[in-house]
């Protein structure tokens, strides 16, 4: 997951330096909604750790 992330934020720097804003609106949106999700699921798996011990 992490490296969809990357690979959007690289989309939408490089969609920057060319000009086409709405490339770079749509993968930045994209790349923090997964960045959101990858916290989600970290926190659940470390409580999950947790209450299983």
């Amino acid at each position: 997951m992490l490296g969809w992330i990357v690979l959007l934020v690289v989309l939408a720097v490089a969609a920057g330096v060319v000009g086409f804003a709405g490339i770079v609106t749509v993968a930045v949106g994209l790349a923090q909604q997964l960045f959101a999700l990858f916290l989600i699921l970290i926190v659940l798996t470390i409580a999950y750790a947790a209450l299983r011990r």
